[in-house]
Formats: C-alpha cells, structure tokens, sequence
C-alpha cells in the first residue's frame, strides 16, 4: 500500500481523461457532422478537391442558364422581326396591283417603310433596342460594344461561356449581324424574260444583301424584285432562329449533363467527408457510459490511501 503515489488513481484517470477526450470527439461530430482533417488527412484533402469541382459546377451551371436566357431573349426579338418581314411582304405584293392608285400605293409605302425603320432600330447601332445585360444581340461579334468614342462597334469573336469547373472548358455562342449596314449575302434571285412565244431570251441573277432589305434608301414597297428579296429575308431570320434554337438545346443538355456530374461529385464527396451519424451516435454512448464509470472508479481509487489508517491504529 503507497501513499506518496496513487498509482491505481493514476491510472484510472488516465483512462479517464481518454475516454472523455473521444466522448468530446464524437461530440464534435455529432455536432457538425463531418470529420476533421485529423480524423482522415488524405480524405480530408481529396474532398476538398472535389467540393471545388462540385461548387465550380454549379457556377457553371448557373453561366448556362444565363446562356439560354440570353439566347431565349434573342429569339423573342427575331420572331418580331420576322412579324415584320412577313408583313413587309404582303405590302410588297400588295404595292404591286394595277388597280390601285398612286395614292394608294404611297399609303403602302408609308407602312413599309416603318417597318424597315423598326427594324432597324432593333438591331442597329449603339441605340439597338436588342440587348441582354448590356449586351448587343443582333450586331454580330460578341456583342460588347468597344470604348472608342469614335467607332459604334462591337468587339469580334463569340459570346464564350464557361460551362466546367476546369479551365478552357468553354462553349461560344454565335450572334448574328443583322444591322442596316451589313453586306451580308443572304440569297440570290433571279429573272427571265420571254419572248412572244415565252421562250427564255435572258436571265439575270442579283446577291441580295440583308442591309438593302431594311435600309429605306435601297428597297421599297413598289419595287418590282421586292417580294423575292423579301422571301430571302424571311429565310435568312428564319435559320438564324434555327441555329438559336440549336444552341440552345446544346445549352440545355450541358445544363442537364452539369446537374448529373455536380450530384455525382457531391455523393462522392459525403461518402470521404460527412459522418455515420447513427454509427457515431452508438460511439458517443459508449464514451459516455465510460466516462461515467472512469469518474466513478477515480473516486474509489482516491479512497484507497485512507485504508493506511486502519493499519496505523
């Protein structure tokens, strides 16, 4: 029997102190639910590593919903547009009827040529009413207006979206040039003359720019190629509309294949991180009943040197 020191004391508390140290342990899981890097240093770091991934996709995803919004906005503008040009059309056929008068078709041309304006004014310069965050929609490029103060231009190249969490994982989109002053060819038409017996005596074929469709100065409601440069117009928006609507439906399944991965990656990444909270709750009950019995069994180890007393007397 020892009275300087207590050693089953001693080792009661050590026993003690260790099992109280994983009760607060467990404890901190139960609370926060993950595991500290201390618990598993590589998984810690390969989690980590994924949760990067998982929240850059979901940035991503989020610049692929504005990507389909902008293109969403664009088309909304082009299906006005290609209102327009089906009306310019029938007041084109309309202009061309012998039987109305001068003033009659001055009437026409007064409608046609508001067309042309709103047109125009839609797609045009830097006071183009089709834009998206800013952004110019229909004057080709990428659509960002350049700082000179003396250039209404817009920079060159596409409208390029990240849709990854890694670099160069990009996806760019087209904006079409359909401003007054575009030289664009959008089609060709073309004429014959007859002769008494209506045999071809010659033919002629004409570029139709898309600028000369909506500039006032260059197509007219009483021109007699109007109709057939007006349906090329209608064509050209119409598969400018197409290849929207295809990209969009590419935005939609990257969209859709981004949902995909981020939920894959996050499940991974629980499965390195989080806790088994019914695993840790059945540990934590253990520590505590220990911790409990180890308080218990220290204070009848600190009653031991008393029983020295007995001898002494």
């Amino acid at each position: 029997m020892r009275i300087q020191n207590n050693t089953a004391a001693f080792n009661v508390w050590t026993n003690y102190t260790s099992n109280v140290t994983n009760m607060q342990k467990s404890m901190s899981h139960l609370s926060t639910g993950l595991k500290t890097v201390v618990d598993d240093p590589a998984g810690v770091g390969i989690s980590e590593r994924m949760r990067a991934q998982a929240d850059g996709t979901a940035m991503a995803r989020n610049n692929v919903d504005n990507g389909i919004s902008m293109i969403q906005t664009a088309d909304s503008w082009l299906q006005k547009v290609n209102d327009m040009l089906s009306r310019m059309s029938e007041l084109g056929i309309e202009a061309n009827d012998g039987t109305k008068s001068e003033t009659d078709k001055a009437n026409v041309q007064t409608e046609f040529k508001e067309m042309q304006s709103e047109i125009t004014r839609i797609t045009s310069k830097y006071t183009s009413a089709a834009k998206f965050n800013g952004l110019y929609l229909f004057r080709g490029g990428n659509g960002v207006a350049l700082e000179s103060q003396t250039l209404d231009k817009v920079g060159t190249g596409k409208v390029s979206i990240q849709v990854g969490a890694d670099l160069n994982q990009t996806i760019d989109l087209t904006l079409n040039d359909l401003q007054v002053q575009s030289t664009e060819v959008i089609g060709t038409i073309v004429s014959f003359s007859y002769n008494s017996t209506n045999v071809v005596t010659a033919s002629s074929r004409s570029k139709v720019q898309w600028g000369s469709i909506i500039d006032t100065n260059k197509l007219s409601a009483t021109a007699t190629d109007a109709v057939g440069k007006l349906a090329k117009a209608i064509d050209h928006i119409a598969n400018a509309r197409a290849s929207l609507g295809s990209q969009q439906k590419r935005m939609e399944q990257t969209r859709s294949a981004l949902l995909s991965y981020e939920d894959n990656i996050r499940a991974a990444e629980s499965k390195i991180r989080d806790i088994d909270m019914a695993r840790e709750s059945t540990t934590f009950t253990k520590y505590q009943v220990l911790s409990q019995a180890s308080n218990a069994m220290l204070a009848q180890a600190n009653q031991l040197p008393s029983q020295v007393i007995q001898l002494l007397g």
